[in-house]
């Protein structure tokens, strides 16, 4: 199949398409992380406690359901289930307006609600990730991710300004509406899509499901670099998750921040995030793909201290949050970039549904454990005290990458089994290849001389 080659990927319509709806569903997105948990503070007086439960509850499916979505992804076209899972999430968004307008919102309604929108947000991630190599060439993947990166971190810039000022002009349940259009929208453009997508291959025989998340954990675990990332991403999000939780609390009650001012400061760190996806594949040239990744980690890792370093209200504080979102942006938009196109890269197409699945449950499953440590840490020892823990603990999240293959990586692997028996047109369905994948990404390492 010819794909465009001059221009890269301005030049392809369907990733254009992709592009431009996900770009509209990641701003709407933004205001609802935001508007939730306001809506959760401001009309329903939520504790620290409730708003740790309200955010695990988010997040809860990434560790119970995404193995079994994997699987599931890896036996169906993945662009249906990302329609499918947009649809329902724009159902979902729009009833909290609505429950908030008939005088039915409460907190356990906030509860059910981000627990569902979290499962269609599983299928949604786990179907993306597979979906985008069928769409372009792995010689594109590089610059799809950044692409679609960059409209992440222009999404988190404009989302939570956007979502404050909706906030304070209107209500966090109203300004929810904002996100329920622009699911609709990507569904659209999702449906413009003219490339075919290839049904995925199917095991000569049925294949229980136990079996098939086994497959893909086994991936994830012997290929030492891909294990490397998954932990590191999932000691990374469980501070996350607990400084967001902890953050938005902060500022609203004890630092007197506005929604507006709020969403103005996480969106203004969101800076480094564009930063990040524009210079991403600039760094990696200049230090080659294990040095690259190393140093954006550093940087993301080790921002957050500059939040509760800082003294509290001013110029001086506002100037250390700022930072330290921009950092935290920087590093992590760029090392994901890496991360993902090489996991994409080294995985067998017939496994990548599953890996990408074992992978998000190895790095999102924290989430919700991050939370609720953050809420009761808030409650129990005060919240900047809580602030201080967390961002020691971002520092261990470093380790795992440090002491990994990936460090010597000078570029992705390449002559990997699955990719020359793609070339030759006879791709092997068997799981036989994991052994060999390692070897070959070992062996694009340096030599430790």
């Amino acid at each position: 199949m010819n794909r465009p080659r001059f221009g890269g990927l301005w030049q392809d319509r369907d990733f254009l398409r992709l592009w431009a709806g996900e770009s509209v569903s990641l701003l709407g997105a933004q205001v609802t992380q935001l508007a939730l948990p306001l809506a959760a503070v401001y009309q329903l007086h939520a504790s620290s406690t409730q708003l740790g439960l309200l955010n695990a509850a988010n997040y809860a499916p990434f560790l119970g359901l995404t193995l079994f979505i994997g699987v599931w992804a890896d036996r169906r076209r993945r662009r249906p289930l990302m329609i499918g899972a947009n649809l329902g999430r724009a159902v979902l968004v729009g009833t909290v307006p609505l429950c908030a307008a008939l005088g039915a919102l409460n907190i356990w309604y906030l509860y059910l609600a981000a627990l569902a929108i979290g499962v269609l947000t599983v299928v949604f991630d786990v179907s993306y990730q597979s979906y985008l190599p069928s769409l372009i060439d792995h010689d594109h993947l590089v610059e799809g991710n950044s692409k679609l990166s960059a409209s992440s971190s222009v999404a988190q810039i404009g989302g939570p300004a956007l979502g404050g000022l909706l906030i304070s002009w209107m209500s966090a349940p109203i300004a929810l509406l904002v996100n329920c259009v622009s699911y609709l929208v990507s569904v659209g453009s999702l449906s413009t899509i003219r490339r075919a997508e290839p049904l995925p291959e199917q095991p000569a025989e049925r294949v229980s499901t136990a079996r098939s998340i086994a497959e893909g954990l086994r991936m994830v675990l012997r290929n030492a670099s891909i294990r490397a990332i998954a932990l590191e991403a999932g000691t990374y999000n469980l501070c996350w998750m607990s400084l967001q939780t902890v953050f938005v609390l902060y500022a609203a009650r004890h630092l007197g921040m506005s929604p507006g001012t709020i969403g103005l400061v996480l969106g203004a760190g969101a800076i480094g995030s564009l930063l990040g996806a524009l210079g991403a594949g600039w760094l990696k040239e200049r230090l080659g793909l294990g040095r690259a990744v190393m140093l954006e980690l550093a940087l993301c890792c080790c921002a957050p201290v500059l939040i509760p370093l800082a003294p509290g209200r001013g110029a001086l504080s506002y100037a250390l949050y700022i930072t330290a979102f921009a950092l935290c942006g920087l590093g992590s938009t760029m090392s994901t970039i890496h991360v993902v196109s090489l996991r994409q890269v080294i995985t067998p197409p017939h496994l990548l549904g599953r890996v990408n699945a074992g992978c998000r449950f190895i790095a999102w499953g924290p989430l919700p454990l991050g939370a609720l440590i953050g809420g009761w840490l808030g409650d129990e020892v005060g919240l900047r005290p809580t602030l201080w823990i967390t961002a020691a603990t971002f520092v261990l999240a470093l380790l795992w990458v440090a002491f990994s293959p990936v460090r010597g990586l000078k570029d992705f692997p390449t002559d990997l089994p699955h990719q020359r028996t793609s070339a030759s047109g006879s791709a092997s369905a068997s799981g036989s290849e994991d052994v060999d994948v390692e070897a070959a990404a070992a062996a694009a390492a340096p030599s430790p001389s």
